[in-house]
């Protein structure tokens, strides 16, 4: 199965490599359909370090980004002792934060999940949620486009 726009409009994204471990499992030896989403949170962080506006960033500035909407489908299943490439690529940054994910069998080179999580912008200093990303994210997302474009 081929990903359609793989590296998402910006052209920004991050792996992470992952084995799978034993308390990732469920009593058959698959991983827990739960724990995927553990999964999409490595490839998330260090999607935001590249970034520049990791967790640390984010609080300093006074914004979070809790997730408002998720969504899995798995199309197949890793197994104890898996290594596996977890990609998350960001798909929109102005109104929310939007993350398309896709785990891969790192062996087969099989897609196993796909997913996408929405978060939106909440500020610390007003306890409010904002439909526009803040500037500070905006810029440093900007920044990165504009240096893939030359």
């Amino acid at each position: 199965m081929k990903s359609l726009n793989a590296n998402g409009p910006y052209n920004i994204f991050a792996e992470a490599e992952i084995t799978v471990e034993f308390y990732h499992c469920d009593p058959v030896n698959i991983v827990w359909h739960g724990n995927y989403f553990d999964f999409f949170e490595t490839a998330r962080r260090l999607l935001l370090e590249k970034i520049g506006y990791n967790y640390f960033e984010m609080k300093k500035s006074g914004w979070a980004f809790p997730i408002v909407n998720a969504s899995v489908k798995y199309v197949g299943f890793l197994q104890y002792n898996d290594k596996a490439v977890v990609k998350a690529v960001l798909e929109e940054y102005e109104n929310c934060l939007k993350i398309r994910f896709e785990i891969r069998n790192a062996k087969t080179g099989l897609i196993t999940t796909k997913g996408v999580t929405t978060h939106m912008a909440y500020n610390f200093e007003t306890g409010e949620s904002s439909f526009v990303c803040p500037q500070i994210l905006i810029d440093k997302v900007e920044a990165i486009i504009k240096g893939n474009n030359q």
